[in-house]
């Protein structure tokens, strides 16, 4: 791919999760091949720990944590040729300001690329208002970019930032059914994966969990994993604050042989699955575009809340009840080509020509304009200043006062102290997210 420097092109990625870091890399790698990758740690409550980045498994060329001011100044210290902001919505619109008062007035600036890690079932006009001002929004599907597009058309702002294309990490081998009958469980192998913040309430985690055990002791020749996020004090794109190891621990010992609680990379794990089990996770587009027989499971309704609600004509719909039966969804094809998986004719290869040639045109014409995001002091007076306060900017994208650097030639006792606080500054944040708010709440119902 051609650059404005004619070298090898350089791209940096900053997230704020480990999920955030995995769709951010990989869509590096997709739409610039052969590029050099910088990777950028934002830090904050969901900063991933060593453990995850080894789990998710994209490596970058260079990798550091930073607040958002560090990544300011080393985006204005090197030449990228693009940056991939893969953030919450907030965390993108502050770096787009930040980004656009700090290169107003250089000779070069990067192109800004941003979008969404996985299905986007809520806060639409939200997110999306807070990514407007990138030069590309990544769709991951048809049907997500003929939404996005609907949304900037609503307020005024350009449509043609919005690019489709498809989820950075779909891959793996199609499913074969014949290979269960070459496992242990001849039955087959059913995945439950969890997710952080859905459901949202002890009582339906633990029924979804005691479902899956009794599922296991219905079908001893099956084997029934529960995939889980995170460990319990790790974070990632969503608070989990009832983790399911923790709700298995009342079943400690009497839990069956077939069950188990797993980590791993969810392309492994998908490897030997004969049926994927979700409430509404992105996984369930990993499985689909591996022709893996998936359930969206109704058992606590189709609900907005749940993110099941996106899934309505799948084909995928199940109950439990259903599963325990036998039951076995068939995806329906036009449902998933929308989505964009399940590419069995190959179309999955050429998903991100659209992004690669728009990349392209952008590097090798003319100077990109400003940066304008649609938010403004002007049209949202009310709603920026505190989302861009929040990453330590002002109104106008630059640095509030007070907010500094920390110099790079720290000594290093300088280094073990700052560190030593921070973890602990999170440890205790994730004490009070997973201890003492739910104690607070149940105090507040009686």
């Amino acid at each position: 791919m051609p650059t404005r420097t004619n070298s090898q092109p350089r791209v940096a990625v900053l997230a704020d999760s480990d999920t955030r870091w995995k769709w951010g890399a990989l869509t590096a790698h997709r739409v610039a091949p052969d590029h050099r990758l910088d990777g950028y740690l934002l830090r904050g409550r969901a900063t991933p720990t060593a453990r995850q980045l080894s789990e998710v498994g994209v490596h970058a060329d260079a990798m550091r944590e930073v607040t958002g001011i560090e990544f300011l100044h080393a985006i204005e210290r090197e030449r990228y040729d693009a940056v991939v902001l893969s953030c919450v919505g907030g965390g993108v619109q502050a770096m787009l300001h930040a980004l656009g008062h700090a290169l107003r007035d250089a000779d070069h600036r990067p192109v800004l690329i941003t979008g969404y890690v996985g299905v986007v079932y809520e806060k639409l006009a939200d997110g999306l208002l807070l990514r407007n001002g990138a030069d590309i929004v990544l769709a991951n599907s048809r049907y997500d970019a003929e939404r996005f597009r609907e949304v900037y058309r609503g307020v005024g702002a350009d449509p043609d930032v919005v690019v489709e294309c498809a989820l950075p990490f779909l891959g793996g081998d199609p499913y074969d059914e014949t290979a269960r009958t070459r496992r242990p469980h001849t039955g087959g192998t059913v995945v439950f994966a969890v997710q952080p913040s859905v459901p949202d309430n002890r009582a339906d985690r633990a029924y979804l969990l005691r479902r899956a055990v009794e599922h296991a002791r219905k079908h001893p020749d099956r084997e029934v994993l529960v995939k889980l996020r995170s460990k319990p004090g790790e974070h990632t794109t969503h608070i989990e604050e009832l983790p399911y190891q923790k709700l298995a621990d009342r079943h400690a010992g009497a839990l069956p042989s077939n069950f188990r609680l797993v980590y791993g990379h969810m392309g492994e794990v998908l490897d030997s699955a004969d049926l994927l089990v979700t409430v509404s996770s992105t996984a369930a587009l990993e499985s689909l575009h591996r022709n893996i027989p998936t359930a969206i499971l109704t058992d606590l309704g189709i609900r907005e809340g749940l993110g099941n609600h996106h899934f309505l004509g799948s084909g995928c719909l199940a109950s439990w009840d259903q599963l325990d039966t036998g039951y076995r969804p068939k995806a329906d094809p036009e449902w998933v080509e929308r989505q964009g998986v399940a590419a069995a004719d190959g179309a999955y290869e050429h998903a991100f020509d659209a992004v690669r040639n728009r990349l392209e045109d952008l590097l090798t014409g003319p100077p990109l304009p400003p940066v304008t995001p649609y938010y403004t002091a002007v049209t949202a007076p009310g709603y920026l200043p505190r989302i861009l306060g929040r990453y330590g900017f002002q109104p106008d994208g630059s640095p509030r006062p007070g907010v500094s650097v920390e110099p790079q030639d720290a000594s290093g006792l300088k280094r073990v102290v700052r560190n030593t606080m921070r973890e602990a500054a999170r440890g205790a944040y994730r004490h009070g997210v997973q201890r003492v708010a739910p104690v607070i709440r149940r105090m507040g119902e009686l």
